[in-house]
């Protein structure tokens, strides 16, 4: 068949056959279709078989029997099947209305490519699920917590995206396959995810990282607030004040009445000019400290340094301008926006994309003689890497590969990479293990008299260092955030990027 600029209209079209001929009519169009013309290629799934989980049992299921797909104009492929195929046929889709006119099913290039490479390299190595593909968003042993999502970066299932899921002690990649029928997809699993090498994406409905720093946020809007209203050695007694009346009154609006009449006009205005978004943050604190009193003095005993990357600046830049500072006791503080952009996923979707989101990095600089020192609080997070020692320090920052499996598999299947930073946060490793790196990893540096777990490094130009330490702070950040291992380390880094 072809138009009137003589265009060959070639389509991927389904043949129904008997079951168990699909190979002989795979092999007599590959045999005859030169003999024809306007017939490509016919193809026959290799594995026609599938193990398919419902309930606790597994078991195998036709799933491709009786089909070839056929590469060929509609015309030479029907002239073909009734001369030569008497039992085979085209497959036609229903038709929705009885004045719609049949059509035959074609299927796209692009998801023929997809399913062919499907069902040579993964058919026999993938369980066909029952559940829609949706109902793996949640895990529904665990309160119905969100589950990972990832993306695969390399092999045939490269840009494959799915949830982790366990699945009998093993965790599983549940994702999506084009099914036999255009428009249809199967939901399969594969059957250990660690065989794969995958990339984790932001939830933007509801990942644990956004629940995790829920009350943080807030807490930190209002630290901001105070510091930028010149509070200061007063920030902390305030915040406690502000929240503790909040949970008793969940008003704002009495709220900023009340500190206006007391004389504090510069946070009331400030108060009073919080979003929506951000009134609700900082409603649900205090109702949190309403339920739970004391919350806010035991998790926010000390400050020295806000946490790296926050939400909001606290300070009001200035229009046009992307930073501002603030002095404190013993050293100065720049505040600077950081454009963040991360590849996220829709769960009721079923989509992903990308978003940009504003941050701001909070850099803390002492200058002596030699020039600058600069820093921002990872206090937290190194705490928790300072207390590992011994054999645990070691993998965290050794070893590439440990054994995996029994004695006797091939040493390629049997090695597994070990859950460290040198295997998934390479920046950090190389902070952590090189001496010749510009930014380093201290303990208890002393920043007005209090100390603090920091990143640091050390300049005679404050820009450039600066940039520096924010460049590979950020990077850190990103490396720990989007890998599918070092799962307690993403806990830990809730502390340094109060993530949206």
């Amino acid at each position: 068949m072809s138009d009137k600029l003589n265009h060959v209209d070639y389509h991927w079209y389904l043949v129904r056959t008997r079951p168990g001929h699909e190979r002989e009519l795979c092999a007599q169009i590959e045999r005859e279709k030169g003999e024809v013309g306007n017939i490509l290629e016919a193809y026959c799934p290799t594995h026609t078989t599938v193990n398919v989980r419902q309930g606790d049992n597994e078991h195998k299921l036709p799933l491709f029997d009786g089909y070839v797909f056929v590469l060929a104009t509609q015309g030479a492929l029907v002239d073909f099947l009734r001369d030569k195929c008497p039992g085979a046929f085209l497959r036609y889709n229903r038709k929705r209305s009885p004045e719609e006119k049949a059509s035959p099913c074609t299927i796209p290039e692009s998801q023929m490519r997809a399913f062919k490479d499907f069902n040579e390299n993964y058919a026999d190595k993938v369980v066909v699920l029952e559940r829609p593909y949706t109902d793996y968003a949640f895990n529904r042993n665990e309160g119905n917590e969100p589950n990972e999502v990832v993306r695969v970066v390399e092999g045939p299932l490269a840009g494959k995206e799915g949830y982790i899921c366990r699945f009998r002690r093993k965790r599983g990649l549940v994702f999506q396959v084009q099914g036999v029928e255009p428009g249809s997809h199967l939901t399969v699993s594969y059957p250990n995810v660690y065989d794969l090498r995958v990339v984790r994406l932001h939830n933007a409905e509801g990942d644990r990282s956004s629940i995790g720093t829920e009350k943080a946020r807030a807490a930190d809007l209002l630290i901001g607030l105070l510091q930028s209203c010149g509070y200061e050695e007063k920030t902390l007694p305030m915040l406690y004040d502000i929240t503790e009346r909040l949970a008793v009154k969940p008003s704002l609006v009495a709220l900023c009445k009340e500190l206006h009449r007391q004389g504090e006009e510069a946070l009331s205005s400030r108060l009073a000019r919080l979003t929506g978004k951000e009134a609700a943050l900082v409603l649900n604190l205090a109702r949190y400290e309403h339920d739970a009193p004391g919350y806010i003095r035991e998790a926010y005993s000390r400050l020295v340094l806000r946490p790296f990357l926050t939400p909001t600046p606290g300070v009001e830049l200035q229009e046009g301008r992307d930073e501002a500072e603030l002095l404190h006791t013993g050293f100065t503080e720049t505040i600077r926006r950081v454009d963040i952009t991360e590849e996220v996923y829709y769960p009721t979707k079923g989509k992903g994309g990308t978003v940009t989101t504003a941050y701001y990095a909070h850099i803390g600089a002492v200058k002596d003689v030699d020039g600058y020192t600069l820093f921002t609080n990872w206090d937290d997070f190194l705490g928790e890497y300072f207390l590992t020692v011994g054999k645990a320090n070691e993998k965290l920052v050794g070893g590439t590969v440990q054994s995996a499996g029994p004695e006797g598999m091939d040493d390629e299947r049997r090695e597994k990479l070990i859950e460290s930073f040198r295997n998934y946060a390479p920046t950090l490793y190389k902070i952590l293990t090189d001496a010749g790196s510009k930014v380093k990893a201290v303990s208890g540096f002393q920043v007005g008299g209090n100390p603090l777990n920091v990143l640091l490094a050390t300049a005679t130009d404050a820009e450039k260092g600066t940039e520096e330490l924010l460049r590979t702070c950020v990077r850190v950040c990103q490396e720990i955030n989007t890998t599918s291992h070092l799962a307690v380390w993403r806990r830990y880094l809730r502390t340094v990027w109060l993530h949206q």
